[in-house]
């Protein structure tokens, strides 16, 4: 039986989890699916399907000035991939790497308010992050990893460094065991 992925699902169950923040990551959520049958010691190599961007912050509201999030993330997949045995082989890699990272700073949640007990709508900003991997010979995702958590305006280079680490590397902690 053939599984079909919803990201949409996916995307939106992790948004729903995400909660306030206590520490550094304690905010970040991570879901993640893979294919039946998927095991990553069945691939060699990797390549990158194509640039990927991240929202434009014109304002400098959440990626904080002079730190580069696309590198960053880039980073941690190449990374996690060499770490787990994969090289990189650009397109012609057996499997093909996608991710795209979005922030919503319009974002709204309900919170009680301590002293009327009545819960009121606060703004209260996302991100997140998904990384697929995508077999190059069918075209079909194979694994799909999603991380959601609280955006801070002006966070530093190292908490946002350290918190797309955290995300990057718990998404591919998730990755099945080989068999």
């Amino acid at each position: 039986m053939k599984k079909t992925f919803s990201f949409t699902g996916v995307l939106l169950a992790a948004l729903v989890l995400a909660g306030c923040a206590t520490t550094l990551t304690r905010d970040i959520e991570i879901e993640t699916e893979s294919a039946p049958g998927f095991s990553l010691s069945d691939y060699k190599s990797y390549g990158w399907v194509a640039a990927a961007q991240i929202v434009n912050d014109p304002q400098g509201q959440w990626e904080p000035p002079q730190f580069d999030a696309d590198a960053e993330i880039r980073f941690l997949i190449n990374s996690q991939l060499r770490g787990k045995g994969l090289s990189e082989a650009g397109l012609s890699g057996d499997l093909l790497v996608a991710y795209l990272a979005g922030v919503d700073m319009t974002a709204l949640e309900l919170k009680k308010d301590p002293a009327s007990e009545i819960e009121l709508l606060e703004n209260a900003p996302k991100g997140a992050l998904m990384v697929l991997l995508i077999e190059r010979n069918s075209g079909r995702t194979v694994w799909a990893g999603v991380a959601v958590g609280d955006v801070k305006e002006r966070r530093s280079q190292e908490d946002g460094r350290k918190r797309l680490a955290y995300a990057v590397e718990r998404m591919f902690r998730e990755i099945p065991a080989p068999r």
